[in-house]
C-alpha cells in the first residue's frame, strides 16, 4: 500500500474550501457575531495558504510563516475591536441582528 503524502495542491483545496465557507457566512448571516466568526474563518484560510506555499515553494526561508504570524496578530486585533463595537452597538440598540443597523440609510 503506498504511504499517503499531502501535497501543496490538498493545502490549497482545503485552504479553498475554508475562504468559501467563511464568504457564505459572511454574505448569508444576519448576526454580527457569526459574521465575524466567518471573516476570522477567512483569514484562517489564508494563513494555511501562506504557510502551505512557504513549505512547498521555498523550504529554507520562512517568509510565509512570519507573514501568517503578522496576520494572527491583525486578525486578534479586529476581534478585540470588532467584539466591543458589537457591544456598544448591543447596549443602545439591544440587537446584534445586521438587519437592524440602518443608521447610514435615509
Amino acid at each position: 500500500m503506498l504511504p499517503l503524502t499531502v501535497g501543496l495542491t490538498h493545502y490549497v483545496v482545503l485552504s479553498a474550501l475554508l475562504f468559501a465557507i467563511g464568504l457564505f457566512g459572511v454574505l448569508s448571516k444576519r448576526n454580527a457575531v457569526a459574521v465575524l466568526i466567518c471573516i476570522e474563518l477567512m483569514l484562517n484560510a489564508v494563513n494555511i495558504n501562506l504557510i502551505a506555499f512557504s513549505k512547498y515553494i521555498t523550504p529554507t526561508l520562512f517568509i510565509g510563516q512570519l507573514f501568517a504570524v503578522f496576520v494572527i496578530t491583525v486578525a486578534a486585533a479586529e476581534v478585540g475591536v470588532g467584539l466591543a463595537i458589537i457591544i456598544a452597538i448591543y447596549r443602545n440598540r439591544l440587537s446584534v441582528n445586521l438587519d437592524d443597523f440602518d443608521w447610514l440609510k435615509w
